[in-house]
């Protein structure tokens, strides 16, 4: 028996996920949840063969919990869903050796089969989204200046900033500054939306 934690903020779609995987021999959702903040708590609690992730959460990306999963519950094979091609994403999921990744388009007898895949100790990825990635430019900011320009794009003012990443607003100030002139911007706005574009960033939270 496979067992599945789904995350998925769309209720809609969460719920047409779960009654496919309870309908499908073999597998077991043993929990469900629209928070990327849950997956961890739910993880070490139920323990799934195979987290079912969509990437676009507005609370924690699905990213943020892969990672979180990753380091906490390595035995976990993790499957990332997503509406959108954003190459800076795929690039990010490959960097943190996720399991498979899938558009939420795909047909169901490809969503259970790629599970299945992956609880085996398979990869997928799809193969338009993997082109995409190829294709695409490298990220040129760093770690640090991504995870500032982040927050900018949150609307977190820069003192907020500072205080969440302990550090001076100046410090601050130089991250975005040079987000901005890496990316070729005219402002900090113009460089979340280019970041954003390209899937450096993900879409800030409504």
């Amino acid at each position: 028996m496979i067992r599945v934690l789904l995350a998925e903020d769309e209720s809609l779609i969460r719920g047409a996920l779960v009654l496919l995987l309870k309908a499908e021999h073999g597998m077991e959702v043993v929990a469900e949840t629209g928070e990327g903040r849950s997956v961890l708590p739910y993880a070490l609690e139920h323990r799934p063969d195979v987290a079912v992730l969509d990437v676009n959460m507005p609370d924690m990306s699905g990213l943020d919990a892969a990672a979180q999963l990753r380091e906490q519950l390595p035995d976990c094979r993790i499957l990332l869903v997503t509406s959108l091609s954003q190459p800076g994403v795929i690039r990010r999921a490959m960097d943190l050796h996720v399991d498979g990744y899938l558009l939420k388009d795909a047909p169901p007898d490809e969503f259970t089969q790629a599970i299945r895949t992956v609880a085996q100790g398979g990869r997928v990825v799809d193969t338009t989204l993997l082109l995409n990635a190829w294709q695409s430019p490298e990220n040129p900011l760093t770690s640090r200046e991504t995870e500032v320009l982040q927050q900018a794009a949150a609307g977190y003012p820069v003192a907020e900033i500072a205080v969440s990443l302990r550090l001076s607003a100046g410090t601050v100030r130089n991250y975005l500054g040079n987000a901005v002139a890496k990316l070729g911007a005219r402002t900090r706005q113009d460089a979340v939306r280019l970041a954003q574009e390209a899937g450096w960033l993900l879409p800030a939270s409504p």
